[in-house]
């Protein structure tokens, strides 16, 4: 990506938002000379999810591309729901991905006094309002696109509103009783700008203020307020807000702030299959349908994060989307894209046996243990090899034996030979079952001229089949996730009703490489043949190991029903 430099000759941006930015810094712009200065401002009330990147993308990735720099606020004026859980969270999740906002941390409530005496002065030059109105009457008087809206109060003395106002604060009335509202014009086309709420009563403790406020500033109103102060020269936000640009220009041009951000919409990101809004997903985590908001299979940062999503694959995602005013949803497939391209060059490469069944290499010698070299990433010459053990008895899948093979199947069958990755070349020659004619060990023979898997005769071995071996594997307790909903769009109907009960499959027993005994959680590994994996990191542990499928592979090899 070409890197736009402040004070440097203007070149080509990267997307819309850049080119506007270089306009702005040109000779004569609107901010000629300035350092470009962005902010991403979340709300602590839930944890940031993959719909919140694009956001954090553009506002920390524009700054790092022009050379600027990027605030984080939160954005605490609604202290309904906030918690400094989500604080932290917020934190974490921004740093994992490479960001960080040095030491401009900031809280919408830092502004509380600042706002309010921006409010009074709105009041001081008849630009605001208390107002009386009940919410039903609100709405009874909000007009329509060919009829304006109504306030009876909108005419009261400017000394009677500082009062009131000011009563307001000291706790006197009821909630509901009064609103400050903006005094615009009541016949806008724009409903945003038909004198809109600035304040409102409510009587809740906040999580930083405590009980010291009883009236907080509406968003519209605040935020302008906090870009000012903090010098924001680019307010970048998301499609809903355009209709509020005009409110947010109105604030900023009326009040005597240190400085006049421009504020840039871009579309948000949608993603099918789940959902992305922090009400549903609380909904979800407090139900109890998922384990919590680091659930593997929800869309929080956290939860891709333990499901062993990496940041380059969340960046990649969000590169190769783009930055535009269009609308759209994208197929969450190709986050998974994203992430097995990034995987496919870093996982180790592990053995792993999810249904195992025993075979048994009967021409070995009992006793006889060998070692081998494998590579840990043939895409990675630097990742060098490590050793595996290789014994009479092995673990293989119970899908790698078939008795009677339907075409295509090149994997153990009586008769047929197959590679056991890196070892040998083995002949089957039988299987054991139960009553029930479930398979119980299976039997075959190995060719002692083909170690490495290379037949010394030259003959083609067609099939190659991953293994553990008996004597030193690790038991593990296996996840496998599958979208956490069956229709492509819950938000359609009650998203609840769509949930999927196949999204987490629990497989126990199954077994493992001892060289993952001791594996970090995160680290990428790739599952020979399965998929790609991590440690869990919550609840894998020496001894109990627990591993997340991040993303499955392609098998070629699906047989028909």
């Amino acid at each position: 990506m070409d890197e736009v430099r402040l004070n440097e000759a203007p070149v080509e941006g990267t997307n819309f938002i850049d080119d506007f930015i270089i306009e702005d810094l040109k000779e004569g712009g609107r901010f000629e000379g300035a350092q470009v200065h962005t902010r991403f401002p979340p709300e602590p009330n839930g944890y940031l999810h993959i719909g919140h990147c694009k956001a954090l993308c553009i506002d920390f990735g524009t700054a790092q591309r022009f050379g600027g720099i990027c605030n984080l606020r939160m954005d605490d004026t609604n202290p309904a729901k906030e918690d400094n859980e989500f604080v932290a969270a917020i934190q974490e999740d921004i740093h994992w991905l490479g960001y960080d906002w040095g030491d401009r941390f900031f809280y919408g409530s830092d502004y509380f006094e600042q706002t309010y005496a921006y409010a009074e002065e709105l009041i001081q030059k008849g630009l605001a309002y208390v107002c009386e109105l009940t919410p039903e009457q609100f709405r009874e008087y909000r007009g329509d696109t060919s009829t304006p809206a109504r306030s009876p109060w909108r005419d009261r003395p400017i000394e009677e509103n500082l009062d009131l106002f000011r009563r307001m604060r000291a706790g006197e009335f009821p909630e509901g009783k009064y609103t400050l509202r903006a005094k615009i014009d009541l016949a806008s086309g724009n409903f945003n700008m038909r004198d809109p709420v600035l304040y409102r009563i409510r009587y809740i403790e906040h999580h930083r203020q405590g009980t010291k406020w009883c009236i907080f500033p509406m968003y519209d109103f605040a935020h302008p307020i906090q870009d000012a102060i903090e010098g924001i020269t680019h307010s970048l936000c998301s499609l809903e807000y355009e209709d509020h640009r005009p409110l947010y220009d109105w604030v900023v041009n009326n009040l005597s702030v240190p400085s006049k951000p421009r504020q840039i919409e871009f579309s948000r990101l949608g993603i099918n299959n789940t959902v992305l809004s922090k009400r549903k997903l609380r909904a979800m985590v407090e139900g109890g349908v998922v384990s919590g908001w680091d659930d593997p299979r929800m869309p929080t940062l956290c939860g891709l994060r333990r499901r062993g999503y990496t940041p380059a694959a969340i960046h990649s995602f969000i590169d190769q989307i783009g930055v535009s005013k269009v609308t759209s949803i994208v197929d969450s497939s190709f986050l998974e894209h994203c992430l097995r391209d990034d995987l496919n060059q870093k996982a180790q490469r592990v053995m792993a046996v999810l249904d195992p069944v025993k075979l048994i290499i009967t021409n070995y010698p009992e006793g006889k243990t060998e070692l081998f070299e494998t590579e840990n990433n043939p895409n990675d010459p630097s990742a060098g090899t490590r050793p595996i053990t290789f014994s009479r008895e092995l673990w293989i899948e119970r899908s790698d034996y078939m008795e009677e093979p339907v075409k295509g199947y090149f994997r153990l069958f009586p008769g047929n030979e197959v590679r056991l990755k890196t070892t040998y070349v083995v002949r089957c020659t039988g299987a054991k079952k139960d009553e029930a004619g479930n398979v119980l060990e299976v039997y075959a023979e190995y060719d002692p001229d083909s170690r490495g898997g290379n037949p010394a005769d030259g003959r083609k071995i067609k099939g190659t089949i991953h293994w553990v071996n008996a004597a030193d594997s690790l038991d593990a307790e296996i996840r496998l996730y599958d979208n956490l909903f069956t229709v492509p769009d819950p938000e359609s109907g009650n998203f609840m009703d769509y949930l999927n009960p196949d999204s987490l499959k629990i497989l126990t027993g199954c077994k493992v490489e001892s060289s993952l005994g001791k594996v970090e959680p995160g680290v990428p590994l790739q599952f020979m043949r399965q998929g790609y994996f991590c440690a869990d990191n919550r609840d894998s542990a020496p001894g109990h190991l627990v591993f997340n499928r991040s993303v499955s592979l392609k098998d070629s090899f699906k047989p028909k029903q």
